[in-house]
C-alpha cells in the first residue's frame, strides 16, 4: 500500500475535477441522516486532508489517518484555523485513542485493501473504535468501473507545474487493477523531477462486502449508487457502503 509519494506533490493539481465540496455536502447528508451532526469522525486514507478540512469546516472534530507521510505533510501544511489531529498509519492497523462517533473514507482508498481478509480487518477495527451505534461510511469502485471505464488505457495531463502519464491495467481474473504513474513535478530552479509509481486496487463485488461486513460483526445498513440514494446498479462506477457499528452497549 506504499504509494503517493512524488505524486503527494501534485495530487491536489491534478484532483482539481473532483467536486470535494459536493461529495462533503452528501458525505455530511449521510452523517445527519443517522444523527451524527458534530463529534468525533475519523477519515481513512486522507490523503491532503481536502475532504478532512471541509468535515471540520461543518463542525466535526476531524481526525485523519493516511499510510504516506508526504500527503500528511501537505495536509499539514494546508491546515487553517480548524483543529485536526493527523495520523501516519496504515489503515490496516490503524489505532486511535478512544472510540469516535463515525468513520468516513473516500476517494476508492478501500480499494488499496487487496483482499477481502484484508477488508474483514479493516471493518473490524472499525466497530472496535467507533462508538456505540456508530456508523463507517465509504466507497468503492467497482468491478465494472476498472473493466469497463478503467480498462487498459492511457491517461495523460501536462501542466506548467507538472505532468503525468497513466498506464492502466486491469485483470479481470485476479479483480486486480494496476496503474503506472510516470511523474513530472516541476522544481524550484524550473527543472523538471521525475517519480515513478506502481499502484494496485482491488475490485470487491458486493456479495463479498457483505460478506466481509457480517465477518466483522457488523451491521449493513445500505448500499447506494454513489451520490445518490438509488440502489447499486449493474453499470454504478462507485457505490457507497454504510455499515453499523454491532457489539458495544
Amino acid at each position: 500500500m506504499d504509494a503517493y509519494t512524488g505524486f503527494a506533490e501534485v495530487y491536489d493539481l491534478f484532483m482539481d475535477d473532483i467536486p470535494y465540496e459536493e461529495w462533503c455536502g452528501y458525505l455530511a447528508g449521510l452523517l445527519e441522516e443517522y444523527g451524527i451532526q458534530d463529534g468525533l469522525v475519523a477519515d481513512l486514507g486522507c490523503g491532503t486532508g481536502k475532504l478532512t478540512r471541509l468535515l471540520a469546516g461543518r463542525g466535526y472534530d476531524m481526525i485523519g489517518i493516511d499510510l504516506s507521510g508526504e500527503m500528511l505533510e501537505i495536509a499539514r501544511e494546508k491546515s487553517g484555523p480548524e483543529e485536526i489531529l493527523y495520523l501516519m498509519q496504515d489503515m490496516r492497523e490503524f489505532e486511535l485513542y478512544g472510540t469516535v462517533r463515525a468513520i468516513v473514507s473516500i476517494c476508492d482508498s478501500m480499494n488499496y485493501l487487496m483482499s477481502r481478509e484484508e477488508l474483514v480487518r479493516v471493518l473490524g477495527l472499525a466497530n472496535n473504535y467507533l462508538d456505540p451505534g456508530g456508523i463507517f461510511i465509504f466507497d468503492l469502485n467497482t468491478p465494472y468501473k476498472y473493466e469497463t471505464v478503467l480498462g487498459e488505457q492511457t491517461i495523460a495531463e501536462n501542466r506548467e507545474a507538472g505532468s503525468f502519464i497513466w498506464e492502466n491495467y486491469y485483470d479481470p481474473e485476479e479483480r486486480v487493477n494496476q496503474y503506472d504513474l510516470t511523474l513530472f513535478v516541476r522544481q524550484e530552479d524550473g527543472l523538471y523531477r521525475k517519480f515513478e509509481e506502481t499502484h494496485f486496487q482491488y475490485a470487491f463485488g458486493l456479495e463479498e462486502v457483505k460478506q466481509a461486513v457480517r465477518e466483522a460483526g457488523m451491521e449493513l445498513v445500505a448500499m447506494y449508487d454513489a451520490f445518490t440514494r438509488e440502489p447499486v446498479r449493474e453499470d454504478s462506477e462507485r457505490v457507497y457502503v454504510i455499515v453499523r457499528e454491532q457489539g458495544k452497549r
